[in-house]
């Protein structure tokens, strides 16, 4: 499923027209990154928590020429399931 289709799926389950589950999608998305830029965390029950992770500097090497090169720290996204999710899919 992709977003035009998960925007179908929420505009007919909840009988509101596509452009508002269109806007009520993207406001969702955007409350998560806001969220998570401020390093803080996003929780919805049932479903599982977005959180922001730290990757460590590390080396690496250019696949083309096969150099050592250094590469950053980083924040990387990071999603763990809730109990109810879960459950749902077994």
């Amino acid at each position: 499923m992709n977003k035009t289709e998960l925007i179908d799926h929420i505009a007919a389950s909840t009988a509101i027209p596509k452009v508002t589950a269109t806007r009520v999608l993207e406001a969702v998305l955007s409350a998560v990154t806001t969220t998570l830029k401020d390093s803080g965390s996003v929780t919805l029950a049932g479903f599982g928590t977005f959180t922001v992770g730290k990757r460590a500097a590390r080396t690496g090497r250019n696949p083309r020429t096969g150099d050592e090169i250094l590469i950053a720290a980083s924040q990387v996204p990071k999603f763990k399931p809730g109990k109810a999710f879960k459950d749902a899919l077994n």
